[in-house]
């Protein structure tokens, strides 16, 4: 092959130890800085003491450079010298773990020079590596630096030489197959994607990571909310019956605060009776004392002119006449008190007899009202009635509190199941389930999944009923028996769209088939529904065998598509065994004589042949299910529900009832408070007549007998006016002038007389006095007990000493203390039916309220929290979704174009392959990767590549490849890839090999380095690829021997013939 002429740039090897003298960058006219390297390219790389070589530059090219050389010469020698010197780490070479040992043999140390380019200007990168302490010595330019320096400088040239998809040596080229998908794409998206991709994508694997753990947190918590309402509301029933048991304890309380206050302002009404009477009485005894003065007044002017007579008297009488007249005196004062006991007693029985007929008539009064009421009968057995009511209805009522506690009981042991399928619900998410669903969908059948798309958009153009693609719409109840049904029904079907009418396939296969150039598949279900068509035999004679269900019972479908399934594939006819059907199929072949059955882990198809009437069977495993895994138990979620609503009817029910039994309970107590108060009124009249009556006897056995008084009393003064006679005359005998005498005596009977009238007088005042002291003491004795009740109703209501009103807040509580009766007997009364209302409730205690009110406290923190978190995770969904508009869209188109290059590669080659972007979940972004499949004969699918699917040629040829895919892509300055086409047969060597030529010496391409041991015969190159000889050996020229003009005159005449 004749050498290019114009080719200047030629790799050389030192065997000895000899300097370069290439310190600086290289003029233009040997290093190519203007023939298309980019920025980062290497432009020139020395090696001193370095693995085989003693001293060696190289000088690669801008596009593609194949360093060629037998075996051990030092190919590989160069890329560690690219790897290590550009600070990788020796990890990343597969060799030796230490640096030390990429030093030569024998040397204390060695170094490696890389010289990249810059349009600012050249970067120089020495490593300087020791033995002795495995050490390095870094320098930039010529100048010391750290490691970390030079790692810094390296990056901001976009160089990756631990990317796999850009410095790939020999001794990882069969790691490339190993990589995951997720690696994968990670290194994709750090050699050939924006700087800001692979940001993107880790932002979103973070916030995705928070995302979980607040839906995690939000699920943790909303489930513990739920639990402690559900608590809650099994004792809200007890707290509220026992804030009503407490109501009816604080209405006992407040009566029996307000009975005192009752008896007070009846005592002292009764007390302002008594100072309103005694008062009159005041004034009437002031009116009698006005009205004697006149009297009094004239008595004591008949005194003053008879005083000096009787002192005129005194003078001429003797001490005897003195005496008679004190005797004389003493009679008519004596007369005067015998007739004044006598006014007394006629007083007294005349008060008497007027109490008496004022008490008869209150009696009769009495009586007839009592007798107005006697027509009535008699209450008692009414009130008995009523109570014997009331006791029934109160058990009526614990019946049905009984009963409601029972259904909540059932009713919480429902939403715990129905909450454990809607946890379930939850973690997977009906949504997630048809996104998986859609997602296989949209990766197996992109078509159908397009068409679906079409259809959400275009409902409303459509008559009838129009179904999704079956493998959405059935909801397998168990998922381990999604297998059968995968098995029976064919894949075309499973993603085809079932319709109702004929004109709406016909219009949708218009629309997608014919004018978008869809492939999709539609069947119709039949006019008449078969889809509750029965099975040929009842379930119950084929359980001997094994079977426990017919197709149809193990999923869910709309009406249309179960009808089709019948109809076309009878899932209603088919059984579905287990182990034991298994165990006896022979049997069960010969003697059900069934066309199809299915065992735990295989299929059974029987034929009859037309001919010769032999039964002939044939069996096949069952694949594990791919698109019907997701299931939901929508029978037991359905019979949950119809639970729930059957429970919330009878609960309703109950509710009403309750609500009756309320209504007749008060209607029956209202009944009975009036009742009571017509038969405490009735008894108030007896207990009054009664009174009353004790009173009238009293009276009437205390009759004075004043015909016998005023004999008495005649007969008495009778007596002592014969004394005053004799004395008289006895003092007459002693009187010496007798005209003194008549004059005393006439005035002395004008005094006797007025002190008659004034005595007369002075008894009505008197019993004045007697009554005005009686209503006093009356008076003194009401206060006394005004005092003592109104000292109890302070002590019952706690008040301050000397407060003598009900204390404001009593008014103030609902205005329940003015709302009370305000009689002693309507207390009594309400108190008894209070205290009976009160002790119905039992069995309560105040630390079920203290924890329902904790609790009710707890659900307030945990809703506020719950609230927090969940608009915290709202916060990061919405930073998901930005930061998956700006990430996923550019990684999309930038797979598509690798996809693109890549099938077109393969295409080249008679041979498919394929690049996607793979999730099966779009929302775990740690999940995404880049999946690779291929082919590489026309009879096979394409299969992913993995380790052990294919052969090491075929790895290789995809590795190199996708590589190559990456080339007019790379943000890269240079790739390396290290004795990838070992394995290879000739012809994909030979494919391969155009591919890169191709690529790599492209327009927009980068710096490549091809390291091969050999080469095929007749390959073909380009103008643009510089080839690297590698030769090692003790018989080397050295350099300064060697020539390359006489290299190639030697080589022009060897072929001249």
């Amino acid at each position: 092959m004749d050498l290019p002429q114009k080719r200047k740039r030629i790799s050389y090897e030192l065997t000895n130890s000899q300097t370069s003298s290439r310190e600086a960058a290289p003029s233009s006219s040997t290093n190519g800085q203007a023939g298309g390297f980019v920025e980062g390219s290497i432009l020139r790389i020395t090696m001193r003491n370095f693995l085989t070589y003693d001293h060696s530059e190289v000088f690669p090219g801008p596009k593609l450079n194949m360093i060629v050389g037998a075996n051990g010469t030092g190919k590989s020698s160069i890329v560690c010298a690219i790897c290590l010197g550009l600070a990788g780490k020796t990890a990343v070479l597969g060799r030796g773990d230490k640096v030390g040992l990429y030093v030569k043999r024998g040397c204390s140390k060695g170094s490696v020079e890389i010289e990249l380019y810059r349009a600012s200007g050249n970067l120089i990168i020495t490593r300087e590596i020791q033995v002795e302490n495995n050490q390095s010595t870094w320098m930039l330019n010529k100048k010391h630096t750290s490691q970390k320096a030079v790692e810094e400088a390296v990056k901001e040239l976009h160089i990756q030489v631990g990317n796999l998809c850009q410095f790939l040596p020999q001794e990882k080229v069969g790691e490339f197959a190993k990589m995951s998908k997720i690696e994968l794409l990670e290194a994709t998206e750090k050699s050939v994607g924006p700087p800001e991709m692979y940001e993107f994508h880790c932002e979103l694997k973070t916030f995705r990571s928070k995302e979980r753990d607040l839906e995690n947190v939000c699920k943790e918590k909303a489930n513990f909310l739920e639990k402690a309402r559900q608590r809650n509301e099994r004792n809200k029933l007890d707290v509220e019956r026992y804030y009503m048991k407490k109501r009816h304890l604080d209405r006992i309380q407040m009566l029996e605060k307000k009975k005192p206050w009752v008896e007070y302002e009846t005592a002292r009404k009764e007390l302002e009776g008594v100072k309103k009477e005694r008062e009159e009485m005041k004034k009437k005894l002031k009116s009698l004392k006005e009205a004697q003065e006149p009297l009094l007044r004239k008595i004591r002017s008949v005194e003053s002119q008879l005083q000096p007579i009787e002192q005129q008297m005194k003078e001429d009488a003797t001490q005897k006449c003195k005496q008679k007249h004190d005797q004389l005196e003493y009679r008519n004062k004596e007369v005067d008190d015998i007739r004044q006991d006598l006014s007394l007693k006629q007083t007294e029985e005349a008060d008497r007899q007027k109490r008496i007929g004022h008490t008869q008539l209150m009696i009769k009064d009495l009586q007839k009202e009592l007798q107005n009421m006697g027509s009535m009968e008699d209450v008692t057995p009414q009130i008995e009635a009523v109570n014997a009511e009331l006791r029934k209805i109160q058990e009526e009522k614990a019946k049905l509190e009984g009963e409601m506690s029972d259904l909540r009981r059932d009713k919480d042991e429902a939403f715990g199941e129905l909450n454990l399928i809607n946890d379930r619900i939850f973690i997977f998410g009906l949504d997630d389930m048809m996104k998986v669903k859609e997602d296989k969908l949209r990766t197996r059948f992109r078509d159908t999944y397009t068409a679906l798309k079409w259809l959400r958009d275009n409902r409303d153009r459509f008559e009838g009923n129009v179904y999704e693609p079956m493998m959405l719409v059935i909801n397998v109840r168990d998922s381990r028996h999604a297998k059968y049904i995968e098995s029976h029904i064919p894949l075309n079907d499973l993603r085809a769209f079932v319709f109702q009418r004929q004109e709406d396939m016909e219009k949708f296969m218009t629309e997608v088939r014919d004018t978008q150039r869809l492939r999709v598949n539609t069947v119709i279900a039949p006019e008449e529904s078969c889809s509750r068509r029965p099975p040929s035999r009842p379930l119950e004679t084929l359980k001997p065998y094994g079977f426990f269900s017919y197709l149809r019972e193990l999923f869910d479908a709309p009406e249309e598509v179960m009808s089709y399934l019948c109809y076309q594939y009878k899932v209603n006819d088919v059984p579905v065994g287990t182990e034991k059907t298994k165990s006896m199929i022979e049997m069960v072949i010969r003697e059900l004589q069934m066309r199809m059955i299915y065992t735990a882990e295989e299929k059974y198809t029987v034929k009859k042949s037309n001919y010769s009437s032999n039964v002939v069977s044939s069996n096949s495993a069952l694949r594990p299910s791919q698109f019907l895994t997701m299931t939901v138990d929508a029978d037991e979620r359905r019979q949950l529900e119809e639970q729930l609503r059957s429970i919330d009817q009878r609960m309703a029910a109950i509710r009403e009832q309750q609500a009756k039994l309320d209504r007749r309970d008060n209607e029956l107590r209202a009944n009975k408070k009036k009742l009571s108060e017509l038969k405490g009124k009735k008894r108030q009249l007896e207990q009054k007549i009664s009174t009353k009556q004790d009173s009238l006897r009293q009276m009437e056995q205390n009759e004075i007998n004043l015909q016998a008084i005023e004999e008495e009393t005649n007969a008495k003064i009778a007596a002592v006016n014969n004394k005053k006679v004799a004395i008289m005359e006895e003092y007459l005998g002693h009187m010496q002038k007798v005209y003194l005498a008549l004059q005393s005596a006439g005035l002395s009977a004008e005094k006797t007389k007025l002190e008659t009238d004034c005595r007369d007088s002075s008894a009505e005042l008197k019993r004045a006095e007697v009554v005005y002291t009686k209503l006093d003491q009356v008076k003194n004795n009401l206060l006394t007990t005004c005092k003592t009740l109104m000292r109890r109703a302070s002590e019952i209501c706690n008040m301050t000493p000397g407060e003598t009103a009900v204390p404001e807040e009593l008014h103030q509580v609902s205005s329940a203390f003015s709302q009370l009766p305000d009689t002693l007997d309507e207390i009594d009364a309400m108190l008894n039916e209070e205290k009976t209302r009160a002790e119905c409730f039992t069995g309560l205690s105040d630390a079920v309220v203290e924890e329902y009110n904790r609790r009710e406290r707890e659900i307030q923190n945990m809703e506020k929290e719950l609230d927090d978190k969940t608009n915290a995770l709202t916060t990061y969904r919405q930073n998901i979704a930005e930061a998956k508009e700006r990430w996923h869209l550019n990684l999309k188109q930038l797979v598509d174009q690798i996809n693109e290059r890549f099938s077109d590669f393969f295409r080249s080659m008679q041979c498919a392959g394929e690049v996607d972007l793979h999730s099966e979940n779009e929302e775990e972004y740690d999940k995404y990767g880049i999946r690779i499949r291929v082919k590489f004969r026309s009879s096979t699918q394409l299969h992913e590549l993995t380790p052990h699917h294919q052969s090491g040629g075929e790895r290789s040829v995809s590795t190199m490849l996708y590589l190559m895919s990456l080339q007019e892509l790379n943000r890269c300055p240079f790739r390396v890839v290290d004795e990838i086409n070992q394995g290879m047969d000739p012809v994909n060597e030979r494919r391969v090999f155009d591919i890169v030529v191709r690529t790599a010496c492209g327009v927009n391409t980068s710096q490549y380095f091809f390291i091969t041991p050999k080469l095929l015969h007749y390959l073909k190159y380009a103008e643009q690829m510089t080839i690297l000889c590698v030769h090692n050996g003790p018989y080397m020229l050295p350099p300064h021997k060697w020539s390359e003009k006489a290299f190639i005159r030697r080589a022009k005449r060897r072929q001249i013939p």
